[in-house]
């Protein structure tokens, strides 16, 4: 059970949410050229890129959490900051997340590696009506810290990544998302290359309406004992 503050017109309420389904969206970039520089980035990991995008994983919802402190299996994870869609018996909400992945892993198989890490969500939601008619001109963010020193990761427009009711529609066709349905809508490409840090901080920016949705957590590397 996920537990949220909804943040809606002049109205605020908590409200807990048990999440069904959870899909992760991936190689969602609207322009093709930015698709490719992602797959060529993974590339240089030794990671495969797609037969087709984009691609809708199913994972597991136990995966999802809303930690400040994230301890994951060895140093080769990172994080993404993603817009996160929540739908609601009342509706279709929106908040941020990290689609927080083994990038060891991922050489292997991208659905093996994102159900490897836990999901990281925000705690606050905005419905999605009210950012739908200016969506392409939110501002997705994220700083990681590594070696020690906080650097810039990500940082584009919402315009970047294919609409929600694209993505939507590819997933689960005119519906919509049924009720109890999160969906990761997919990322931008990092900043100096995909690495590890020992931070991840992230944001969301409405300049519209002037608000922000953020969340960050910390990075706790197991070590990997055989």
């Amino acid at each position: 059970m996920l537990t949220f503050e909804r943040i809606w017109q002049d109205r605020r309420d908590r409200i807990a949410v048990q999440i069904d389904q959870l899909i992760v969206a991936g190689w969602t970039a609207r322009d093709d050229a930015a698709v490719q520089h992602h797959i060529e980035e993974l590339g240089a990991l030794g990671i495969p890129g797609p037969s087709t995008y984009p691609l809708f994983y199913r994972l597991g919802v136990t995966q999802l959490t809303q930690v400040e402190h994230l301890q994951v299996l060895g140093p080769d994870t990172s994080g993404e900051v993603e817009p996160v869609l929540v739908s609601m018996a009342d509706g279709l909400w929106v908040t941020l997340g990290s689609d927080h992945t083994d990038r060891k892993a991922e050489a292997m198989g991208v659905a093996l590696s994102k159900q490897l890490c836990s999901k990281v969500l925000g705690t606050q939601l905005w419905r999605f009506d009210e950012v739908a008619p200016h969506w392409d001109r939110m501002v997705l963010r994220a700083w990681a810290t590594i070696d020690g020193k906080r650097v810039l990761y990500q940082e584009g427009a919402a315009a970047a990544i294919r609409s929600p009711q694209d993505l939507m529609t590819r997933c689960t066709g005119q519906a919509g998302l049924p009720p109890g349905t999160l969906m990761f809508c997919g990322t931008l490409n990092s900043i100096g290359g995909v690495r590890p840090g020992s931070r991840f901080e992230m944001e969301l920016e409405d300049p519209v309406l002037g608000r922000k949705l953020v969340h960050a957590y910390d990075v706790e590397a197991l070590p990997v004992v055989s």
